[in-house]
C-alpha cells in the first residue's frame, strides 16, 4: 500500500457574496404550508441542524423539512406547489424546460459538496474496493465475498432516491440484480449493515461525517467505512472532506438547492442562510466541504 497522504479542512474565512448574507429579510406571514421543503433523505442529518439553527436566530420563521427520494421531490416540483427543493444536482435541460413551460424560473444554489460512503460489517474484513469491484457487484457480475465466502448483499436507503441513481448512473444500469435491494431510509441501512456481516450499505457521508455529534457516532458504532479507490494504483481514501474537496475520493456528489420563491419568502431567506455564512460554517462542522467559502489544507504524512 502506498503512503497514504491525509489532509484536513480548516478555516472557512468569513467571506461571502454580500447578497448571501441578507436571510433575515423574509417576510413570516407564508403559513406553515408554504414554508415546507423537500429534501433528499440522504442530506437529513446536515438539515436538521440547518433549520434547527435557522429557527433559533429567527424563531418567528417555521421551515417544515419533508425528507423525500429524490425522485419523489422532483417529481412534486413540477406540480409548483413545492417552492424550494433540496437534491444531489442541478435541474437538467429538459427539466428546466418543462418548468419554464409551466412559467416557473428557477434559481439554484450549490450549498456543498457530499459523498457516498460505502459501509460494511466489522466482521468482514474487506475493507477495500475499487470502482471497477463496486461496478462487478452492482451488475451482479460478483457475487461473493472473497474473505466472508458469502453472497454480498447490497442495501441503500429507497428506490429513485438520490443515492439508487448515483447507483444507477455510475453503472447504468436498467435492472437492479436480486442481490441489491432498497430499505426505508439511510438509518434503516446501517442498521441492517450492523446485523448482517454479508452486507454492502450505501449512504449519504453526513450520516457519520460529523464527528462531534453523537448520532453519528452512534451510527459509526458497529459498521466499518470502506475506503475506495479509482483502479487500485491510487490510494484507497475514505470520503473525508479534505478528498471530497480534492476530488480524489471517486464517489462524490454535490447538495443543491433549487427556489422559485419571491426573493422577501423565507423559502429564499432559509437558501440565503445555507449558502451564507453560518449555514456554510454547519455545512463545514458536519465534515463536509462548503460551496461558498474560502478553505485550507494543511498536509499530513501517514505511512
Amino acid at each position: 500500500m502506498k503512503k497514504n497522504i491525509k489532509y484536513i479542512v480548516v478555516g472557512i474565512v468569513g467571506v461571502v457574496l454580500a447578497a448571501c448574507t441578507n436571510y433575515g429579510s423574509g417576510s413570516a406571514g407564508d403559513g406553515k404550508n408554504e414554508t415546507e421543503i423537500l429534501i433528499e433523505e440522504s442530506f437529513k442529518p446536515l438539515f436538521e441542524t440547518s433549520i434547527d439553527t435557522f429557527e433559533g436566530q429567527f424563531p418567528k420563521y417555521n421551515i417544515v423539512p419533508n425528507y423525500l427520494p429524490e425522485g419523489e421531490i422532483i417529481e412534486k416540483f413540477y406540480s409548483g406547489d413545492y417552492k424550494t427543493i433540496c437534491i444531489s444536482r442541478q435541474l437538467n435541460a429538459k427539466e428546466l424546460s418543462d418548468l419554464k413551460k409551466k412559467q416557473i424560473e428557477v434559481r439554484s444554489d450549490k450549498v456543498a459538496v457530499e459523498g457516498i460512503a460505502l459501509i460494511t460489517n466489522p466482521e468482514n474484513k474487506d475493507s477495500l474496493i475499487t470502482i471497477d469491484q463496486l461496478k462487478r457487484i452492482l451488475t451482479g457480475k460478483d457475487t461473493v465475498w472473497p474473505q466472508l465466502k458469502t453472497r454480498i448483499n447490497v442495501v441503500f436507503d429507497q428506490e429513485n432516491s438520490a443515492n439508487f441513481y448515483y447507483l444507477k448512473n455510475l453503472c447504468k444500469l436498467k435492472k437492479l440484480p436480486v442481490n441489491v435491494f432498497a430499505v426505508k431510509g439511510n438509518k434503516e441501512v446501517i442498521d441492517y449493515v450492523k446485523k448482517n456481516k454479508s452486507a454492502l450499505g450505501v449512504i449519504g457521508v453526513n450520516w457519520i461525517s460529523d464527528a462531534d455529534d453523537f448520532d453519528a457516532l452512534a451510527f459509526l458504532d458497529g459498521i466499518t467505512v470502506m475506503s475506495v479507490s479509482v483502479d487500485g494504483k491510487k490510494d484507497y481514501l475514505k470520503p473525508y472532506a479534505s478528498y471530497l474537496f480534492s476530488q480524489d475520493y471517486p464517489l462524490s456528489r454535490e447538495i443543491w438547492m433549487i427556489n422559485f420563491a419571491g426573493r422577501s419568502s423565507v423559502f429564499s431567506s432559509f437558501v440565503n442562510f445555507m449558502i451564507g455564512e453560518k449555514g456554510q460554517l454547519i455545512v463545514q462542522k458536519s465534515a463536509l466541504v462548503p460551496a461558498n467559502a474560502p478553505i485550507r489544507l494543511i498536509q499530513l504524512d501517514e505511512e
